[in-house]
């Protein structure tokens, strides 16, 4: 980013949401690859738009968090809920 292109997340400095983030979809990624979960095969699709939209981690997450809750919820993640749960509580 350069200097003439102003931080969206500005409001932000401090709470590393970008790391939170990063570390979210990683979680995400883990499960994905080892959960039967009808859930997967809808985050691939989300993913996938995603990645034709150019968004990034805490975009994707701050529109999927109910979906992210009930996937992490069903998986019994507590760690996953809690991030997710910081969040959307101060991230997004």
């Amino acid at each position: 980013m350069n200097d003439q292109t102003p931080d969206r997340y500005v409001t932000f400095m401090g709470l590393d949401c970008d790391g939170k983030a990063t570390k979210m979809m990683g979680i995400l990624a883990v499960h994905m690859a080892t959960s039967q979960s009808r859930w997967v095969g809808y985050f691939q699709q989300k993913l996938e738009e995603r990645a034709r939209m150019g968004n990034d981690d805490l975009h994707f997450i701050g529109s999927q968090i109910n979906a992210l809750h009930a996937f992490f919820e069903e998986l019994d993640d507590a760690e996953g809920l809690a991030l997710l749960e910081h969040l959307e509580e101060h991230c997004c």
